[in-house]
């Protein structure tokens, strides 16, 4: 019998643009976000393979208490390439623009990983009890998984923005839709 999963996605904390590696500020966000996710009982923490989303689970696994697990889904990748037919015309060149602009490494395997992503981390886990767990990665699959549970259109992950080590909370229970209950959560931040 399918249980109820919560999910905790957070954007990794603040970071140096030329090596990705956390600022002062980063690792206090880190830390932040670790206690928050012990407060809401997280008892599983995954992580994307990047140095920033690295560095942010393991300040925020000596927090919570928990081994964080390095995961390719979790990483930084472009999750679908919208098609001109699919955008609304006064966003289309905006949309392509930007999409285009991003790294091959991040488009071209980005629709693969993204599907994988929702595999593993939505929808009820088996089992008699709810799960709790976490996943730091970047703002492009918070957007995306976000997008999935609210049936937006798919190219809409570009539009959402969530903040560094930001909280997005969703639901999935047994026979219901999706539920996000959160989404740029910074109060932990103060």
């Amino acid at each position: 019998m399918p249980a109820t999963r919560h999910l905790y996605l957070a954007r990794h904390a603040e970071a140096e643009h030329e090596n990705g590696s956390l600022t002062e500020k980063g690792r206090h966000q880190a830390a932040a976000l670790g206690r928050r996710l012990r407060h809401a009982g997280v008892d599983r923490l995954h992580h994307g393979p990047l140095a920033r989303t690295t560095q942010t689970a393991r300040l925020a696994a000596r927090e919570l208490g928990a081994t964080p697990v390095r995961v390719p889904e979790a990483g930084d990748y472009a999750p679908h390439l919208p098609l001109r037919a699919e955008l609304p015309q006064e966003h289309a060149d905006g949309v392509l623009g930007f999409v285009a602009s991003l790294p091959e490494h991040e488009r071209l395997p980005g629709p693969a990983l993204a599907r994988r992503a929702l595999e593993r981390f939505t929808g009820p886990v088996e089992g008699e009890h709810e799960r709790h767990e976490a996943v730091i990665t970047h703002a492009y699959l918070v957007g995306w998984i976000v997008c999935v549970a609210l049936d937006a259109p798919a190219w809409r992950w570009t539009t959402l923005a969530p903040a560094n080590a930001a909280l997005t909370v969703l639901r999935y229970s047994p026979g219901r839709p999706a539920s996000v209950l959160a989404f740029n959560d910074t109060a932990h931040l103060g």
